[in-house]
């Protein structure tokens, strides 16, 4: 079906959510109206700063802009006081040799090859040097052999490395990112399309660049349509035309909008990443990635994401926030299609941020949702939405499935929809499982009428079941009845005659916010929660254009994990396509899927606060490494000899301890990542340890990060 989103299964339109405008492309309707344009710079030079930065190639979940990359291994360094100590040793040994050369204690013998060098004409005060000539030649040697100790101490004491440890930093000042000025390599210049022939498009997006009129979600939109035209989706003509024309403006997202309300966090459009926070400079973490910042961006979160931590512990504020700010940019740059779900009033961005806001519960909600996905295949709609209303009651083990339930949806879903055009609004699907007689009669008549005799025994066999022991009929109508409530009487409509969201707009760069009513109806709100993560998968697996980024964002996904939700998160990946969950605790899931749920999910994330029970999952499916252990051992020294007691009588009273031996012991031995105990106790209040996995497979282990940084 050629949906925009917001038709019903009739196809009925109601107002549509904005669609991708390509370069030629023009959108269903007049976009509404967009805000006042932020005001140019007064020079591009700022822009250009940031498109000329390095963003060399680094591990996965590195922050690429201006990094400086690390060895991989750390190198060995001396402890400070025994570099200080050694230094100042070897000064004092070089200038004691010195005053010993200078006062004849060491004899004469260093002015050997002088005498053997210097002619002895030039060795006398009446030589023809003169005087003053003879002096300077004879202080030049001294000089020479001066620099010769000197440089002997220096080496010995080290003296180069304690200038690059404690003298340079202190006078060292922060350098700027240089920018690439290579014509060739200049993404300023836009060779590639001058390569392709496009030179007067270049042109004026250089000229918009210089000028401080174009900024990075320009660039990146730009760089986007690009992409469509290097595969064959929009002619260079096109994309062309659409340059000259409208400049750094070109390829606009339909909702006119070239920027977010408001930034929180740091972006970079070039990789695709947002700053969560700056790895710690700890032991634990490997040498490479300490003190480099945390990006992540779609590469990482196509293999989806869950953060784990207790209420305050910050999931909201510095994770889903920001991730949910940069997916909102990356489909301003038609890159992306961003589903953020969360309580109302979670802070998860203004209104403005979005294209669709649903509030649930708020008869004041522009939008409406469809409980059925846009779907118009009974058996489809039927799985999606028993997954929503008892998938969290099925079988928990990851080989179970809510089939009885998706079969008894099946069989009044398909006989209504065969009558009515429609699937049932959530009081005539309450009647029906209910097994109200009014409601079955006239289904039945119905279909007499139109003669669908394989949709009568399906009504049949329905009616068969009601009040049989094991009927799940009862159950799904108790789970309905949540939704048909007073708060809810404006919503889900099917008859057309509101605004319905469908998640088979993720074909097309759009940012949505779902608000679920969680104050007084949480029942309900976990509910809606696993209907939009069943929907979510679902959708994207049959999308046409899977080039666009698909991401779920699901500020606490308690009661939302279930086999069938876990088999979905599994298949993401192969659709370019991501999730994010947070929980407080993963008591929240049921105990046979919590194990499945963490090995899903490519990244994974444990917060300050976690409990031992939780560190005890992290640290399991983190694993073990092999580390180097150190047993050191103090053994007592027993003099033999009336010498030996006597010195060491002497230590003793002196230092107030036995003499004692040291031994050393190093060996290679297998243990965990981070413990259970480290991860309850040992992560600091606004840090998080966090492992990731990008689409290619690449890892990183898991890192102790700042999120605040």
């Amino acid at each position: 079906m050629d949906s925009d989103g917001t038709q019903d299964a009739r196809g009925t339109h109601a107002s549509p959510v904005p669609r991708p405008a390509g370069p030629a492309e023009v959108p269903a309707m007049p976009p509404r109206p967009p805000r006042a344009p932020a005001p140019p710079l007064p020079d591009g030079s700022a822009f250009l700063t940031w498109l000329r930065a390095p963003r060399p190639d680094a591990a996965p979940g590195v922050w690429r802009f201006g990094h400086r990359p690390r060895p991989a291994e750390e190198p060995e360094e001396i402890p400070a006081r025994q570099l200080l100590s050694g230094a100042l040793i070897a000064f004092l040994v070089g200038w004691l040799i010195w005053s010993l050369l200078q006062n004849g204690y060491l004899g004469t013998w260093w002015w050997v090859p002088f005498d053997l060098i210097v002619p002895d004409a030039w060795r006398g005060g009446d030589s023809d040097l003169g005087e003053t000539g003879t002096f300077i030649v004879y202080q030049g040697y001294e000089l020479l052999v001066a620099l010769g100790i000197m440089v002997g101490a220096a080496r010995l004491g080290r003296w180069g490395e304690v200038w690059r440890r404690f003298v340079t930093p202190r006078f060292r000042r922060p350098q700027a990112q240089e920018p690439r000025t290579t014509p060739e390599d200049d993404p300023a210049q836009w060779n590639e399309l001058r390569a392709a022939g496009a030179a007067d498009a270049a042109e004026r997006l250089a000229a918009e660049a210089r000028t401080g009129l174009m900024r990075d979600v320009d660039h990146a939109r730009i760089m986007r349509a690009w992409q469509g035209v290097r595969t064959g989706r929009h002619s260079l003509a096109t994309f062309s035309g659409a340059v000259l024309k409208d400049g750094a403006a070109a390829c606009l997202h339909p909702s006119g909008e070239r920027d977010l309300p408001a930034r929180l966090a740091r972006h970079d459009l070039v990789t695709g990443q947002v700053r969560l926070g700056t790895t710690v400079d700890d032991a634990r973490n490997p040498y490479a990635y300490r003190g480099t910042g945390l990006g992540l961006g779609p590469d990482l979160l196509g293999t989806s994401l869950v953060a784990v931590g207790p209420a305050g512990s910050g999931k909201t504020g510095t994770v889903v926030r920001p991730l949910a700010e940069s997916l909102c940019l990356h489909a301003l740059a038609g890159r992306a299609a961003v589903v953020v779900v969360g309580a109302a009033g979670a802070g998860l961005g203004p209104a403005d941020a979005y294209d669709v806001v649903v509030r649930i519960g708020n008869q004041d909600s522009e939008y409406d949702l469809d409980l059925y996905g846009g779907s118009t295949d009974p058996d489809e709609a039927a799985a999606v939405l028993a997954e929503a209303l008892v998938g969290d009651l099925a079988d928990p083990h990851p080989g179970s499935d809510s089939r009885r339930s998706t079969t008894v949806l099946a069989q009044l879903l398909g006989p209504f929809r065969a009558v009515h055009g429609r699937f049932p609004s959530v009081p005539e699907l309450r009647q029906l499982l209910d097994g109200a007689p009014g409601p079955f009669a006239a289904l039945r008549q119905g279909l007499q009428e139109a003669g669908q005799e394989s949709l009568l025994r399906e009504l049949d066999a329905r009616e068969r079941q009601m009040g049989q022991p094991g009927d799940v009929g009862g159950v799904l109508g108790d789970r309905v009845a949540l939704l048909d409530r007073p708060a809810f009487a404006g919503f889900f409509d099917t008859s057309g005659q509101s605004r319905p969201f469908t998640l088979k707009t993720l074909d097309h760069p759009v940012r949505v916010r779902i608000d679920l009513p969680q104050r007084g109806h949480a029942d309900a709100s976990k509910m809606l929660a696993r209907l939009m993560l069943a929907q979510f998968t679902a959708s994207v697996a049959v999308r046409e254009d899977r080039s666009l980024f698909a991401c779920l964002l699901l500020d606490d996904a308690t009661g939302v994990v279930t086999p069938e939700a876990v088999r979905g998160i599994q298949r993401l990946r192969s659709g370019n396509a991501g999730v994010v969950l947070t929980l407080r605790s993963l008591d929240d899931v049921a105990r046979p899927l919590r194990g499945p749920l963490l090995g899903a999910t490519g990244c994974r994330m444990a917060l300050s606060g976690l409990t031992p029970w939780d560190g005890q999952d992290f640290a399991e499916v983190w694993g073990k490494e092999w580390t180097e252990a150190r047993d050191v051992t103090d053994r007592q020294i027993i003099a033999e000899t009336p010498a030996g007691k006597a010195v060491h009588m002497l230590r003793r009273v002196i230092t107030g301890k036995a003499p004692t031996a040291r031994a050393v012991t190093v060996r290679q031995v297998e243990r965990e990542r981070w413990s259970a105990s480290e991860l309850a106790h040992g992560v600091p209040a606004g840090h998080a340890v966090l492992s990731l996995t990008d689409v290619k497979g690449e890892h990183a282990p898991p890192l102790l990060v700042d999120l605040r940084g």
